[in-house]
């Protein structure tokens, strides 16, 4: 998995034989900056977009296969051992239901290769067919959450901060699944940070302690019409982008620029804690997953918005923050494989639940 917010790869080793998955290996890496750029370049209109995304996809690719070996030595697997890989790929555009009434999704990823490279059977392009169906295409990790989260008699919310970050909410009075997009998560974060302090994040927020929350701005930012939408609904960079955030910031120009990432780390944690008090207020526990989940300030927030929640990692349930989404991948993956449906109707809002993903053979 390549998140949203493009800080690098995590690829897990998961065992599906039990009553809920097992993770015997997880390995992370870095993305290279010159291809972390060109990503990010490509979530936008530019020069020569065909050639160029078909060479990232495959860049990406290769970085994908060398995760897969690493994490196969690492356990002492072979690959024969290995039913599938489940590969996302790296979202660089998101438009469901515009333009023609379809719109479209679209993951760089090049699995042919990908299963080339391996020798593995790979599953890949998982939103296409809830978007064709009338979906949103996202999210889709909320029947992984429920399948691994959820509790026979205790109501919970699982809350991914990813570059994007998106809620489950696991009611067991209720039969109906519930997740969406809440906003931004780290992606807003992370490109003011790596623009002003040069970092790629910033790490544990400390940079954002240091500064305060501007009203006035947050204000702003809080009144785009994403947040008040009902779900179903989905996000990306497509929205929640620099050209945004510099048009939120017009007349602003005199503000500490720690202070702007106060007040945008304010934003992931408020859009988060309202999406779980507009959604679940009954819920006891919020478990918070995804890279988000390591910004220390960011968690302080969201704790100090949600006071009669208790805030936990997902580590606490049994899976470390950045294992969560690859090994929902990998459960994708696995239902593909085993011909069931993994959409969720009352989350993406398709006509019908749907078998997601291609299945790329060895």
């Amino acid at each position: 998995m390549s998140g949203t917010s493009l800080d690098g790869v995590d690829a897990v080793l998961a065992d599906f034989s039990g009553p809920k998955p097992l993770v015997l290996g997880h390995i992370s890496a870095p993305m290279g900056n010159s291809l972390k750029c060109e990503l990010l370049a490509l979530n936008s209109p530019t020069d020569n977009e065909l050639h160029r995304s078909a060479l990232a996809a495959n860049a990406l690719t290769r970085l994908y296969a060398e995760q897969v070996h690493r994490v196969l030595q690492l356990c002492g697997i072979e690959r024969s051992s290995v039913r599938a890989i489940g590969a996302h790929g790296q979202t660089v555009r998101h438009r469901p239901q515009e333009f023609d009434g379809t719109g479209y999704t679209l993951q760089l990823n090049n699995p042919s290769l990908l299963a080339e490279l391996c020798g593995i059977t790979v599953v890949a392009d998982f939103r296409s067919r809830d978007v064709a169906a009338g979906g949103q295409g996202a999210p889709l990790v909320p029947p992984f959450h429920r399948a691994f989260f959820g509790r026979v008699t205790e109501s919970l919310a699982v809350l991914n901060i990813g570059g994007i970050s998106n809620i489950t909410v696991l009611n067991p009075a209720s039969a109906d699944l519930l997740g969406f997009d809440c906003g931004p998560g780290n992606a807003l974060m992370d490109a003011w940070c790596q623009t002003h302090t040069g970092q790629p994040f910033d790490d544990g927020g400390r940079w954002a302690a240091q500064g305060l929350v501007y009203r006035p701005l947050l204000d702003r930012l809080q009144s785009e019409p994403f947040f008040v939408l009902p779900p179903p609904k989905s996000t990306g960079r497509d929205l929640f982008n620099m050209p945004w955030l510099a048009n939120k910031l017009a007349g602003l120009e005199h503000l500490a620029a720690q202070d702007i990432q106060a007040t945008l780390t304010e934003l992931s944690a408020l859009a988060c804690a309202r999406s779980v008090l507009d959604t679940a207020p009954q819920c006891c526990t919020v478990i918070v997953c995804g890279g988000g989940a390591l910004n220390d300030y960011l968690m302080g927030r969201l704790r100090n918005a949600l006071p009669a929640q208790t805030v936990v990692t997902s580590t606490a349930f049994g899976l470390p923050p950045l294992q969560v989404e690859a090994t929902a991948f990998a459960w994708l993956a696995q239902q593909t494989m085993l011909g069931k449906a993994a959409s969720v109707q009352s989350v993406t809002g398709a006509q019908g639940a749907r078998i997601l993903g291609a299945i790329y053979p060895a």
